[in-house]
């Protein structure tokens, strides 16, 4: 699979994507969010679904409707990853998830 990275700014954050398949989860509409990543599941049969803090519980969601209802029987969640780093400051404790959504 052919990698490229990209870099965009975003309220003051850098993301570095460094797949095609990859999917960062912002702030948007849960269900027009599913049919971005629904394209892409059909496009390479396997995403990976990424979101850190608040947007965690969205990525769930997204992975669910993907999942339950767009392409149910027809794909499945292959591997959760969750991991939490400290943020610059050693202050806080941003939690992260990575799940892995595979088109059978």
């Amino acid at each position: 699979m052919k990698t490229q990275k990209t870099y965009t700014t975003e309220d003051d954050l850098v993301v570095l994507h460094t797949k095609e398949n990859e999917y960062i989860v912002k702030d948007g509409q849960i269900m027009e969010i599913a049919i971005d990543v629904m394209d892409l599941i059909l496009k390479f049969g396997k995403i990976y679904l990424k979101a850190k803090g608040q947007f965690i519980p969205n990525a769930v969601s997204i992975a669910n409707i993907i999942t339950e209802n767009y392409l149910k029987n027809n794909s499945r969640i292959e591997k959760i990853n969750l991991d939490s780093e400290f943020l610059e400051n050693g202050s806080k404790l941003l939690s992260t998830i990575e799940i892995i959504i595979l088109k059978s």
